[in-house]
């Protein structure tokens, strides 16, 4: 019988016990680049990956039960936000670059994932570490100054644990469609097929849960797979093996098909679909106003007898002493996300106006199918538009009824 892992052993990714001792040892990739750079020579192909997947696997912390890895994309806007916010609040000019610089970064960073098709926690890290952070800042440099009442500090942090508790129920099942029994087989068998590499959180399903979902719906959708009609072959799924309900979509990211597919939204690490669109939509709700709160309530202390607009762009005393130009530069980097996460949440209100998904909307422009509305910032595809008052109550009352299975249900 094999000995128990302590609890700085681990298994690696080659399936070999390994200490975190020896982190350092035994990595030829490593050696052999560092070789090349000293003697300036260029790197064979795939060197590059295989050292960050060396890396990656060993960056571990000990555990009761063996050494738990550590997601490396975690740990960059733990260190980097503080230290950047703090450098840019020397100077109105450090200020001024970092804050336009971060955007940029985060930007190439998406499309690098996305060109990838990669998953990352990269953006959930930062989007929760920057919420904490700026509430700590808030707390430590704001409040002390005495403008700011109990009541109004009440309001900020219960908008702020709303915007959680609906970030949570967005973090759920999006409306993943069941596994078939022949596909959930070959994923058990490790056949050629891939492993299924979503869930919400980002963990492969529960034997349990994907057992229930064969023995019930999964069966439904594999007996129709079998007798597919040759007039929806376009919306048989070659991966999932099923054939996908209306406006269901692949998400190549997560690996699974969702009903009502609207997008995968890097901030959240999932899919926006049938059963978390409602609670992603009051997560951003939440989140914009209590941004707009705290940043109404720190200009207002920083900058007195000005309105929150001109304090924004002319605030003379900000640089004054190092805590104004802290919260000042918090206040601008919170203005940035705020801006981001407005557009979005306007895309999103428009959408659902118009009863469109993002990915409706995408699909549409590619095959030229839709028209642009309102200065191209909604596609209206026609399909499913029913007016204002009928788009919203078919939004909110999603996931309130069981799925149909009708051969009405396939596009």
């Amino acid at each position: 019988m094999e000995e128990p892992l302590c609890c700085c052993e681990y298994v690696d990714r080659r399936g070999q016990r390994n200490h975190l001792a020896a982190c350092c040892c035994d990595c030829e990739d490593l050696d052999e680049g560092c070789e090349r750079w000293l003697t300036c020579r260029s790197l064979p192909p795939g060197a590059l990956g295989r050292i960050a997947d060396t890396v990656a696997d060993r960056v571990r912390v000990p555990w009761f039960a063996g050494a738990v890895k550590i997601n490396v994309s975690l740990v960059p806007p733990l260190v980097l936000l503080p230290v950047f916010l703090h450098v840019a609040a020397l100077h109105f000019l450090l200020g001024l670059v970092i804050l336009t610089s971060l955007p940029v970064v985060v930007l190439w960073y998406y499309y690098l994932t996305h060109r990838r098709k990669e998953r990352t926690l990269f953006f959930l890290s930062l989007g929760l570490f920057s919420l904490g952070y700026m509430y700590y800042v808030f707390l430590q440099e704001v409040v002390p100054r005495g403008h700011v009442g109990y009541s109004q500090v009440v309001a900020l942090t219960c908008g702020l644990i709303l915007m959680l508790a609906a970030l949570s129920r967005a973090k759920t099942d999006p409306g993943y469609l069941p596994i078939p029994a022949s596909r959930e087989k070959s994923l058990h068998q490790g056949l050629p097929g891939k492993g299924v590499r979503g869930s919400s959180n980002g963990l492969h399903a529960s034997g349990a849960a994907s057992g229930r979902a064969v023995n019930g719906e999964a069966q439904g959708y594999s007996r129709m797979s079998a007798e597919e009609p040759e007039g929806v072959k376009k919306d048989w799924c070659a991966r999932c093996q099923l054939v996908r309900p209306a406006r269901a979509g692949h998400c190549r990211l997560c690996g699974r098909c969702v009903r009502r597919l609207d997008h995968h939204c890097v901030w959240i690490n999932s899919c926006v679909g049938e059963r978390n669109h409602q609670a992603f939509i009051l997560a951003l709700s939440f989140f914009m106003l209590t941004s707009v709160y705290g940043i109404t309530l720190t200009l207002h202390t920083i900058c007195r007898g000005r309105t929150p607009f001109v304090a924004l762009f002319y605030c003379p005393g900000a640089y004054s002493d190092y805590s104004s130009a802290l919260s000042f530069t918090c206040v601008w980097y919170c203005a940035i996300v705020t801006a981001g996460m407005g557009y979005i949440l306007l895309i999103q209100l428009l959408n659902i106006s118009y009863n469109v998904t993002e990915r409706e909307a995408r699909l549409a422009l590619r095959d030229n199918t839709g028209r642009r509305l309102l200065g191209g910032l909604v596609i209206d595809t026609g399909q499913y538009n029913r007016g204002f008052l009928c788009n919203w109550g078919h939004f909110l009352s999603l996931g309130s009824s069981s799925p149909q299975r009708s051969a009405e249900d396939i596009v």
